[in-house]
């Protein structure tokens, strides 16, 4: 890790870290720099608790869940099993009443900061300080309460892309989802509200293919300089007429209106960067970010993504 700050914590853990000659240069280099403290082997780091083990590493925020439970009063309040209902969505209600701004964005900015290790929790958080959003914000806490221990497993190169359509009911534009795997590792993840409003649900999806195309064109140049090459990385989609559009180099009537940022997937699909594959509905992992469930599906996908309660070693 090399930083701009005079001072810096280095831990060192041989899973995270590429080579030992690597780490042993990065140690000498911050010597050079400013003043540097060796801690051993990392166990904690920016509310991150990781569990090394010989076979794998898990990273999970439970010390963080329990301190957030006890700040916002919620230590003894009943769990839930998911963050929220089934097919749930919220209104932007502007006769709603409304409630504690500054309470209400405090949860949030907790919670945000919490996704770096819960995906779990990504689509369910959002921002509108109103009463029904204060309820359903309380609800992602009651299910943080049943779930402290969740976190990601990492064992000793694909991509999921969904969308909903149309997802928003206030401005009916669809949400993008996405997940990023090294190997089998989950690394990357995101739940967004596009910002066109799409026409058919072929568009919904081809937009998100193409969010997530350049996520992971990003990734791969920051790969590159570790000396990793990434080659035809496969994107799993579940819309077969999105797939089509990705292949197709000439424009027509149904997809000439889209803005032409989106269209540079098909770039990478002609120069073989990317390849998309079509996978059914149930299987695609990408659903978590776009939609709500009930706990049996919710569990489903927590458990494809790598996500496992694992409670701290004593």
């Amino acid at each position: 890790m090399v930083t701009p700050t005079p001072t810096c914590d280095l831990g060192y853990n041989p899973i995270l870290h590429p080579t030992e000659s690597l780490t042993k240069y990065l140690i000498g280099a911050g010597y050079k720099k400013g003043t540097m403290s060796m801690m051993g082997e990392l166990t904690f780091f920016l509310g991150l608790q990781v569990q090394k083990r010989p076979d794998d590493i898990f990273i999970n925020q439970s010390k963080y869940v329990h301190d957030l439970l006890k700040h916002f009063d919620f230590s003894g309040s009943n769990s839930a099993a998911t963050p929220m209902p089934k097919n749930f969505q919220l209104n932007a209600n502007s006769f709603g009443k409304p409630v504690d701004q500054k309470n209400y964005r405090a949860i949030i900015g907790s919670l945000l900061y919490l996704t770096a290790s819960r995906p779990d929790i990504v689509f369910s958080t959002g921002c509108d300080p109103r009463e029904s959003h204060l309820s359903a914000v309380k609800r992602i806490l009651r299910y943080l309460k049943g779930t402290p221990d969740f976190g990601l497993w990492y064992p000793k190169d694909s991509a999921y892309t969904d969308s909903d359509h149309p997802g928003c009911k206030l401005n009916r534009k669809s949400t993008s989802g996405a997940c990023q795997f090294l190997g089998d590792k989950l690394v990357s993840w995101s739940s967004r509200k596009q910002n066109c409003v799409s026409l058919s649900t072929a568009e919904a999806e081809y937009v998100a293919a193409a969010c997530c195309c350049s996520q992971f064109m990003w990734m791969k140049t920051q790969l590159a300089d570790f000396g990793y090459t990434m080659q035809r990385i496969p994107i799993y989609c579940d819309s077969k007429s999105a797939i089509q559009i990705t292949a197709n180099p000439v424009q027509h009537s149904r997809t000439k209106h889209i803005d032409i940022r989106y269209h540079f997937i098909k770039d990478h699909v002609e120069k073989g960067n990317i390849e998309l594959y079509f996978v059914e509905s149930d299987l695609q992992l990408a659903d978590l970010f776009t939609k709500s469930f009930d706990e049996k599906r919710h569990y489903f996908l927590l458990n494809k993504l790598g996500m496992l309660n694992l409670p701290p070693e004593v």
